[in-house]
């Protein structure tokens, strides 16, 4: 887990659609986090102890966070679980989870 949220935000501070996002983040903290939903959203633990998605994005929507950007980040996740040979049922699965927040991390 921790090679794919490492690859993972390398391509997303790397992307020119949604970095300004993560200007001024603790990348540690965001990562630690970012493991936490990872391993649900593969079929691990439910580990994950921050705030409500809902509640964790709604800064960011404020400042503009949008259906494309969140498109942006999806496309980063699928990229990144492509890259370090994750099966497609598995990936598949990560990315339901994933849209399954979609509208609680777009309310603001």
């Amino acid at each position: 887990m921790d090679a794919a949220v490492d690859i993972f935000y390398r391509k997303v501070l790397a992307d020119e659609r949604i970095a300004h996002f993560f200007e001024g983040v603790d990348m540690e903290k965001q990562a630690a986090k970012q493991k936490a939903f990872l391993t649900m959203a593969l079929g691990g633990p439910n580990n994950y102890t921050g705030q409500d998605m809902r509640r964790a994005h709604a800064h960011l929507v404020q400042r503009g966070l949008n259906e494309s950007h969140f498109n942006a980040v999806m496309e980063n996740l699928g990229a990144t679980l492509m890259e370090l040979g994750v099966p497609p049922e598995l990936i598949a699965k990560a990315a339901e989870v994933a849209l399954s927040t979609k509208n609680d991390v777009l309310a603001g």
